[in-house]
């Protein structure tokens, strides 16, 4: 069959001897490997190239791919090659060196190709080659033509690959992230609205139930013929829940407590103060009932002297203990032994939280175990800073065990689920009364107070459904009007200077971020002249603070420059400017601030000094925390050059007398 093949291949068609066909088969035979080792050299060289040529990031995946799809490639090869028909001996080294050239192909490239004719096989075999180094996407192309068991098998893999359990990174999208609406207590989310618009609000004393005659008298000889909304809501409240006497709660049960949230200079001490006067008027034995716990000093004096005002002419009795008086003579006024019996000489203590503690741990005499009213005035203040742990240990001092002498009927035990074995025998409850302008919303924060079935009146706080309400909103004074002042940090002094020589913005707080501040600029506007100024801050001493203010508000001082220690709930008469010479770094600090003027629903003015660097971010939070507006001032540059010589001038001075006092403290 060989010879009959290569007779033809020469287009011999008569038989030649034996001889002369083993010769030219020989010669036949010969030239035909020669023609293959050329071959297979230039694939060699070809295929070498296209190594080259590849990239050396090929996935561990595609190399199994690659594999399979040679060994079926091979398969089917040779299936195929079974039914063939007989070729002359070209066509065998032809289709021979084809497939060695084939499989070479399909390890550098992942190629596998198949041919239908015989006569056409080399020349499909170098132009599929020539695609695949040319176009790696035609040559897909072409593969998914050819062999369409390929494309099942693929498919067959990728499904087999999803339905593993193992997930497959894939790239990072940016995802919108889902704001978190907050969810508040019923209580919170539900206040007890009071109306913000004092002055259409007004209701006449004698329309408010449950007010003694003897104290309405006392309200008229003060000058009071109207409620305030907080306060008519609240002192019926209050008074509600000791209808049943001091020892019981309404129906027996514990009384609610009660949290007010309203606006500086809104009336909220008399709203406490009426009614626990008026619940303590019927006490027979004198012992601690109210306490209640401010910030600062001078806010416990201006507390006290609001309580000593309505107790005078009755038997209760009003001491302070914030330590204006030394330990011994606040011990002394607080108790007494009389026959080796200590004996109350208060009915109601004003406190600062340190104070306190010092006499709930220092002061054996001083009792707590029969206070009935814990008032906590600036009450968002003094949640933070609860870690003085003043409330847990005057918690403690309240339901301490009672000594031998005293009977059974007065033993207090801390308050759990209300249950029969609970409610007998009776005790004095424990009912705490919240008062600020700026009441956090955080039930985090006040569940440090250990609330009872709390009750909110409120008129600042509105709850928003929207998820983007990054702060509470807060209600401003009524007849309130806000500017802020751009500035350079060299021309602040000369502003408030400005302010005071020439606008005569008088009587004016102002105020900055640290006493040492408040020192400086406070000699830079002495040395400059024209104009009295004095200093308020915890640099001075509690007697030196008390003429300050009372210099000021009998109008002896137009400016006062202060710290903080007078933004928090001090009512100074008067008060027609406040100037914020820093700019307050938080909301409530702020609302606080502007609160000293425009109180009682009259005019005020609030003016902010913001470098450039400070504006976006101030006017955005005043914004959200609901400013009705705050407007521009302008200050024209020529106004304030008939200073500048004399404003040079006294920084010289102002440099010497800080070196100075610098050195006097060195000694």
């Amino acid at each position: 069959m060989a010879l009959f093949m290569m007779n033809r291949y020469l287009g011999e068609e008569e038989e030649d001897s034996e001889s002369s066909r083993e010769s030219r088969s020989k010669a036949l035979l010969a030239k035909l490997q020669e023609q293959v080792k050329a071959r297979e050299q230039q694939s060699v060289s070809n295929t070498a190239d296209e190594e080259d040529d590849r990239q050396g990031d090929v996935k561990e995946q595609k190399k199994r791919k690659r594999e399979r799809q040679e060994t079926e490639g091979a398969q089917r090869k040779t299936k195929k090659s079974k039914d063939v028909k007989k070729t002359d001996p070209d066509d065998e080294a032809a289709s021979s060196t084809k497939k060695k050239k084939k499989r070479k192909a399909l390890t550098s490239e992942n190629e596998s190709v198949t041919t239908g004719d015989n006569g056409s096989d080399h020349e499909q075999a170098v132009e599929i080659t020539e695609t695949s180094e040319s176009d790696p996407e035609e040559s897909k192309k072409t593969e998914k033509a050819v062999d369409p068991q390929i494309d099942q098998f693929q498919a067959e893999e990728e499904n087999s690959t999803s339905q593993t359990s193992f997930h497959i990174l894939g790239g990072f999208k940016e995802k919108a992230v889902q704001k978190v609406r907050r969810v508040l207590p019923q209580w919170l989310a539900q206040p007890d609205v009071i109306q913000r618009d004092m002055k259409n609000n007004l209701i006449p004393i004698s329309q408010v139930p449950g007010i003694c005659p003897i104290l309405l008298k006392k309200l008229e000889a003060n000058g009071i013929q109207s409620f305030f909304p907080v306060q008519a809501e609240v002192i019926p409240a209050i008074l509600d829940s000791v209808g049943s006497g001091l020892l019981l709660g309404p129906g027996g049960y514990r009384p609610r407590d009660i949290c007010v949230s309203a606006p500086t200079g809104s009336g909220k001490t008399l709203a406490f103060v009426i009614p626990v006067v008026q619940a303590l008027s019927k006490r027979l034995v004198r012992e601690v009932r109210a306490l209640a716990v401010l910030p600062t000093k001078e806010l416990a004096q201006q507390v006290s002297k609001v309580f000593s005002s309505y107790t005078k002419g009755s038997s209760l009795k009003v001491v302070m203990i914030a330590g204006q008086k030394s330990f011994a003579a606040e011990q002394a006024v607080l108790s007494e032994n009389r026959g080796g019996v200590s004996h109350s000489l208060a009915d109601i203590v004003v406190a600062t939280p340190g104070r306190l503690v010092d006499h709930i741990n220092k002061n054996n005499n001083f009792s707590l175990q029969h206070l009935r009213f814990l008032i906590i005035d600036e009450a968002d203040r003094m949640i933070d800073s609860m870690h003085q742990s003043w409330l847990s240990q005057m918690t403690k001092a309240v339901y301490k065990s009672p000594g031998d002498t005293q009977t059974s009927f007065f033993r207090r035990t801390v308050p759990g689920p209300i249950t029969v074995a609970s409610l007998s025998p009776p005790q004095i409850p424990l009912q705490k009364l919240l008062f600020s302008a700026t009441l956090t919303q955080n039930p985090e924060k006040l569940q440090l107070l250990d609330l009872h079935q709390p009750r909110l009146f409120s008129s600042t706080h509105t709850f928003s459904e929207t998820p983007t309400q990054s702060q509470d909103t807060f209600n401003f004074p009524q007849g309130l009007s806000e500017y802020y002042v751009s500035c350079t940090l060299s021309n602040k002094p000369l502003i408030i200077l400005h302010f005071l020589l020439r606008l005569k913005f008088s009587p004016a707080l102002c105020f900055t971020n640290s006493r040492e501040g408040a020192h400086r600029l406070y000699l830079l506007v002495k040395l400059f002249g024209g104009v009295e100024v004095a200093e308020f801050s915890s640099r001075l001493s509690p007697s030196e603070r008390k003429k300050t203010l009372k210099d000021f508000e009998q109008g002896k001082i137009p400016m006062l420059i202060c710290t903080d220690a007078a933004a928090r709930g001090i009512d100074i008469n008067g008060v027609k400017c406040v100037i914020n010479y820093d700019a307050p770094q938080y909301i409530r600090t702020y609302i606080h601030r502007v609160g000293r003027t425009a109180r009682a629903g009259k005019a005020g003015l609030a003016f902010t000094f913001l470098l450039k660097v400070q504006e976006t971010r101030f006017l955005q939070m005043v914004s959200d925390a609901g400013s009705p507006g705050i407007k521009r001032q302008l200050v024209q540059p020529g106004s304030l050059k008939g200073m500048e010589a004399r404003y040079e001038q006294t920084l010289a001075e102002l440099g010497k007398a800080v070196k100075e006092e610098n050195a006097r403290k060195r000694f």
